[in-house]
């Protein structure tokens, strides 16, 4: 039997016991929570882990969505850019929709055009900073009838040609092809007046305009504005220095889930579609997946193969440049270490 003595004895080693453990205890959950804030983690004392408000952003895209918006919305339904800590908001260009002046004034973090857009912005005073180069061949071409005997830019002369009114890559063409006999009318969207003139050409995208022409019973071919010598990166993707500045990690984080959601489309854009037709109910289903699948050279081939999706070089930003001075588009040459960054690509 145990003494009264010894039953003392035992209690003052369990107390002594408890106090230790509660000492140790407390040591660990100070290092634990030190762990939990450096880290943005989970501590060990009970806390939980403590998660950061996503941020929220807005994307304007260059038009109604469409395929060539197509791995934006795959990173968006598939969930990367909220993966990313990004609440995203994707927000329909279209007429009378400046990206370059909403992105430039902050109602909108990010913006989508091309390069000759970014270096023309930069000289009126927007600071653009172009991070993701979708498009390494832009999908812009002149559209003609398949019968007329036309094989380069210098056939133009003697016809019709419809196209936007001091469009850059027009301005190029005229002054590199001497295209001094064409009727220059105004583009306006409307491909009737193209259907019914043989002999006409007008500007289009080859991702849509020879597809919705097939269906009416014309064959068509095109000049490729890329093959020709003006060669912008297409739908890029920039924010401005400013937010480049402040918001590093932001900037990063959407350009990884950018990326993300492009390699995702390249092989499931099938699963696409439906989100792109419920933004733009317009555009029938036929015509997004024809777009779709005649966007993937234009998307991963290229540099693009070579280092990853979104990729752009100095070389490209210099000759866009330089063809924009000599046309007199530019009154000053650019910096395009200034207008471009590809540190927040992922390396392929």
């Amino acid at each position: 039997m145990k003494t009264k003595k010894s039953w003392k004895t035992a209690s003052l080693i369990v107390v002594l016991l408890l106090l230790s453990a509660a000492a140790l205890a407390g040591c660990g959950t100070k290092s634990n929570e030190a762990n939990g804030e450096a880290e943005g983690g989970t501590n060990e004392s009970g806390g939980g882990t403590e998660k950061k408000e996503p941020v929220k952003v807005t994307q304007v895209t260059n038009w109604f969505a469409q395929p060539e918006h197509g791995g934006n919305y795959a990173a968006l339904e598939k969930g990367y850019y909220k993966d990313a800590g990004l609440d995203m908001t994707i927000q329909s260009g279209g007429p009378g929709v400046s990206a370059t002046q909403l992105v430039a004034s902050g109602k909108a973090e990010f913006g989508m055009g091309s390069s000759d857009e970014v270096l023309l912005a930069r000289e009126q005073g927007l600071p653009l900073v172009a991070i993701f180069g979708t498009f390494q061949k832009s999908p812009q071409a002149l559209l003609y009838h398949a019968d007329q005997p036309i094989e380069g830019m210098e056939d133009l002369n003697g016809r019709k040609v419809y196209v936007g009114s001091g469009s850059p890559f027009w301005e190029y063409f005229k002054k590199a092809y001497k295209l001094d006999d064409v009727t220059q009318v105004k583009y306006s969207g409307d491909l009737s007046l193209f259907l019914n003139d043989k002999t006409a050409v007008t500007q289009s995208y080859i991702t849509s305009e020879p597809y919705v022409v097939k269906q009416k019973g014309i064959e068509t071919k095109y000049l490729l504005n890329a093959d020709f010598g003006f060669s912008p990166y297409g739908n890029l993707i920039y924010t401005t220095e400013s937010f480049l500045k402040e918001h590093p990690e932001v900037v990063k984080a959407f350009v990884e889930a950018t990326a993300k959601g492009w390699e995702d489309f390249k092989l499931n854009w099938r699963d696409i579609i439906p989100a792109l037709s419920k933004a733009n109910p317009d555009n029938p289903v036929d015509v997004m997946e024809y777009g779709a699948e005649a966007l993937q050279p234009l998307v991963y081939e290229g540099d693009a193969a070579e280092h990853g999706v979104g990729y752009m070089s100095t070389e490209r930003w210099e000759e866009m440049n330089k063809t924009l001075l000599d046309l007199g588009l530019l009154k000053a040459s650019q910096d395009v270490s200034k207008a471009f960054t590809t540190e927040f690509l992922p390396t392929k």
